[in-house]
């Protein structure tokens, strides 16, 4: 307990909070510029056993804010530089190493083996997953981001009506619609102040020694110092959005969220003038709705398009739930880029009643 003493000290976290520490298992995923200080400090504070996702390599752009690495680790898996210096640091830590990119199909292995899930990702793919696997698992989510000088800190799943990232953000944006930090730029102490906090949120939800950010966000503008709060509410047309099962969240290809099609509601449709709907279910997928200027086209005939003929240039494109018609609107804009295809968020499951 030497090494942990001045922590121990506080009468808030005290030997209890320690061993909470000790026996906590936490997935962080992403290496990156907010990973390296979480994964510093979480090892430094005692943190039993830590799950470290990436599959990216170290390069040289990277070391101005991802300060666990150096020169001499450019091409390095930043899962096996950073398991080596933390254990060269912190000889009582177990590291699991992963080093590979999360997807649909390895998320709930993963994630299922750990008691807490930090988000230290960059991209809305990964983010979407991982949010959405955590919200079906049950698994507090500690989520930051950062874009230019500003940065963004919460926490996700915490118990009975706690929020999650889509009752903040329901539809991931357009890939075309936000940059990245190699586009827009990042000041290096940015994610290192944003990521110390993440881990901060961390330890408080571990340890239960002060309030987490649960239904709340954080923004910190880092060149005014200008700090405010948001209040969430749990949203229930974003909860639809999310997956059911883990069947149907690995068939959901998270990419074509982020790939610039628009999604809309129904009222947003059926208010339109002009528009043709499509309707992508499989023949015995019920109910059929009676809309104007519809036709029938399943997924699965989407083979052959040669002799689809749409008759307005504006395309609502709807299945049962809202997934396969994201698919189905990618798909359709390849193939007719001069017509607009809006996938219907929710489909028929989310129709209007009334």
């Amino acid at each position: 307990m030497d090494r942990f003493e001045r922590q121990v000290i506080l009468r808030e976290l005290g030997p209890e909070g320690q061993t909470k520490l000790q026996n906590a298992s936490v997935l962080l995923i992403g290496l990156g510029g907010l990973g390296c200080p979480i994964l510093n400090y979480l090892a430094a504070a005692g943190v039993g056993k830590i799950g470290l996702v990436d599959g990216d390599l170290v390069s040289i752009s990277n070391l101005n804010r991802q300060t666990l690495y150096g020169e001499n680790h450019v091409g390095e898996l930043k899962t096996d530089v950073a398991s080596r210096i933390i254990s060269k640091k912190y000889s009582d830590i177990k590291l699991e190493v992963y080093p590979f990119f999360l997807t649909p199909k390895n998320a709930f292995e993963v994630i299922s083996q750990y008691d807490l899930v930090i988000d230290g990702t960059d991209n809305f793919p990964t983010r979407y997953l991982v949010n959405d696997v955590c919200f079906l698992l049950h698994k507090p989510l500690v989520f930051g981001a950062i874009f230019r000088h500003e940065g963004q800190v919460s926490v996700f799943d915490l118990g009975e009506n706690s929020c999650n990232y889509r009752d903040l953000f329901p539809d991931p944006p357009s890939s075309l619609e936000v940059p990245n930090c190699s586009e827009t730029g990042v000041l290096g102490v940015l994610p290192g102040l944003i990521g110390t906090l993440m881990a901060t949120e961390t330890i408080k939800v571990i340890t239960g020694y002060a309030e987490a950010l649960r239904n709340r966000v954080l923004f910190f503008d880092s060149k005014t110092y200008q700090q405010y709060f948001l209040d969430l509410k749990p949203n229930a047309v974003a909860r639809n959005l999310i997956p059911k099962t883990q069947k149907e969240l690995e068939q959901l290809d998270y990419e074509f969220l982020c790939s610039g099609i628009q999604i809309a509601s129904w009222e947003e449709g059926l208010k339109s003038p002009k528009v043709q709907w499509l309707d992508v279910r499989e023949s015995h997928e019920m109910p059929k709705l009676n809309l104007e200027n519809l036709i029938e086209i399943p997924i699965s005939e989407f083979y052959d398009l040669n002799q689809v003929q749409f008759n307005s240039d504006q395309v609502f494109v709807y299945c049962q739930s809202g997934i396969r018609s994201q698919k189905a609107a990618v798909k359709l804009k390849e193939k007719f880029p001069q017509k607009e295809f809006i996938s219907i968020r929710g489909g028929v499951n989310a129709y209007p009643k009334n």
